[in-house]
C-alpha cells in the first residue's frame, strides 16, 4: 500500500486504543513482558492508559497500522501508567515490581525537547516507509511547536530503528551499557539520540 492511500494524524481515535495497545505490545512486549508477565493484562493496562493525545497515527481505511508516541513536559502517550493504576490492576506486589521496571524506562523531558515513545507498525505493513514517515510527523510537530529538539532512545538490539533514525537526521549523543540486566530486560544497552529541529529545518531549506 502506497503512502499516499493512508491517513496520518495526531491523536489516536478511541475507537482504535485496543488495536494499538496490540500494535505497541507487538512492539514492546520483550520489555513490557518483564514488568507484566500477562500478555492479556499487558494490553489491557495499554488500552486503559493510553493519552490519546500524545501519538501520531497511521490509518489504512477504517484500521490502525501505525502509531508513534511522544513524552513532553505536560504528558506523555503511555502516561497513564502510574504506581495507582499498576497496584489498582495487578495488586501491591506486582504492582510495585512492574513500577520498578517501567521506571527504568522512564525519561523526564527537558524543556524544549520532544521525547519520542517509539514508533509500532502492524507487521503486514512494514516495509512501506510508514514508520518514516510517522518519524516525520513527529518532527513537524515539533518545529511547529518551537521545540529545539526531539530525542529518544535506541536499544543494543533494534539496529534498524537506529539506522533509520541516522537517515533522518539523529545523531547518537552517547551509550549507556547495563550487561547484568541483559537477563532481565532483553538487551545489555541503549543509546540516546537527537535531532536538532532548527538545524534539521535549515538543511531542508536549502
Amino acid at each position: 500500500m502506497h503512502l499516499d492511500e493512508l491517513s496520518f494524524q495526531r491523536g489516536l481515535p478511541e475507537i482504535h486504543r485496543e488495536c494499538a495497545a496490540s500494535l505497541y505490545d507487538e512492539a514492546f512486549g520483550r520489555k513490557f513482558r518483564v514488568a507484566v508477565r500477562s500478555e492479556k493484562l499487558r494490553r489491557f493496562l495499554l488500552t486503559r492508559c493510553f493519552q490519546r493525545d500524545y501519538a501520531f497515527v497511521a490509518i489504512a481505511g477504517d484500521k490502525l497500522v501505525g502509531i508513534a508516541g511522544f513524552h513532553t513536559t505536560i504528558g506523555s502517550f503511555t502516561g497513564g501508567i502510574t504506581y495507582k493504576e499498576l497496584v489498582s490492576l495487578l495488586g501491591i506486589v506486582a504492582g510495585s515490581w512492574a513500577a520498578v521496571i517501567f521506571g527504568f524506562y522512564d525519561r523526564t523531558p527537558e524543556k524544549g525537547v520532544l521525547l519520542m515513545d517509539g514508533i509500532a507498525v502492524h507487521r503486514d505493513y512494514r516495509g512501506g516507509g510508514i514508520g518514516g514517515k510517522l518519524l516525520e510527523e513527529l518532527v513537524a510537530y515539533a518545529e511547529k511547536n518551537r521545540y529545539e529538539k526531539v530525542r529518544l532512545d535506541v536499544i543494543d538490539t533494534n539496529p534498524k530503528a537506529k539506522k533509520l533514525y541516522e537517515r533522518v537526521g539523529f545523531r547518537s549523543l552517547g551509550t549507556q551499557r547495563y550487561p547484568y540486566l541483559q537477563w532481565l530486560l532483553g538487551f545489555g544497552g541503549s543509546t540516546t539520540m537527537e535531532l536538532d529541529v532548527q538545524t534539521q529545518n535549515k538543511k531542508a531549506a536549502s
